[in-house]
């Protein structure tokens, strides 16, 4: 299936790894011209690189924090004065720390606000009015199926992902009499650095092992196993495409079926 993406400039955020670096790796294989952050260059430079090597083509970079608002308006400023416009952009973040409500200070609730919810408004507003300009975009956070079921001892990421979904559910409203689209996607257990991270975590808290975690986790599915990365980044590149240019305003799980709600 051709996606109609070759020569769309997309934007993807904490892409140095894990589901922004396979997003961004997607959408160069689609043809899309790529720019990606991240807060790491010598990370983002290792991603650069490994995309290349995967489809061929060549990814712009540049390091910089998403909490930092005006470090994103120049981000996306750059871009399009090196290519003329933004088409694509993929809003994302790193996770928050995965605590308990009463072992979570307020200093840490406010970091997790910058990152997650505050990370995406600074995007929004920077290629929003951009698209708005050129009548066609797509905007596309990837938040968590937390956002639908929320998952023990995830409590910044379940309360501020819901935030950013109601943000763009609402942007969908507001902007899509310009041909512009906004959706979540939401991941499920994927196999990540993140996902190793929360694994290692709940085994040494649990005195078990990784391996029983993950079974237990892959047990939940329905599928009856993890996620790939792959599998996450060709549904975030289908709404980035022209073939997705009836789909606004959803939140959409990529998570093997593990949540169980209607809607």
């Amino acid at each position: 299936m051709d996606l109609g993406l070759a020569g769309r400039v997309a934007i993807v955020a904490a892409a140095s790894k894990g589901l922004g670096r396979a997003v961004a790796s997607e959408l160069a294989r689609e043809g899309a011209e790529v720019t990606v952050c991240a807060r790491s260059e010598p990370n983002l430079a290792a991603a650069v690189e490994a995309i290349r090597q995967q489809t061929g083509r060549t990814v712009a970079s540049e390091a910089l924090d998403v909490s930092d608002a005006e470090a994103v308006e120049r981000f996306v400023e750059g871009v399009v004065r090196r290519l003329g416009r933004v088409d694509i952009c993929v809003i994302n973040a790193g996770g928050p720390p995965s605590k308990p409500f009463l072992d979570t200070s307020a200093a840490e609730w406010r970091a997790a606000v910058e990152l997650l919810l505050m990370s995406a408004v600074s995007f929004a507003r920077a290629v929003l009015p951009r698209m708005q300009k050129n009548q066609w975009g797509r905007l596309i956070t990837i938040t968590s199926m937390s956002v639908k079921q929320p998952i023990d001892g995830l409590m910044l990421s379940n309360s501020i992902r819901a935030g950013v979904t109601g943000m763009a559910r609402t942007l969908a409203n507001e902007f899509g009499a310009h041909g512009i689209t906004v959706n979540n996607v939401c991941p499920g257990y994927t196999l990540t650095e993140r996902l190793e991270s929360l694994l290692e975590g709940q085994a040494r808290r649990e005195g078990v092992s990784r391996e029983e975690i993950l079974s237990q986790m892959a047990s939940r599915i329905p599928l009856g196993r993890i996620g790939k990365p792959e599998e996450f980044a060709a549904v975030v590149a289908f709404l980035a495409s022209e073939r997705a240019s009836y789909i606004n305003g959803a939140t959409i799980p990529v998570d093997g079926g593990y949540v169980r709600s209607l809607l």
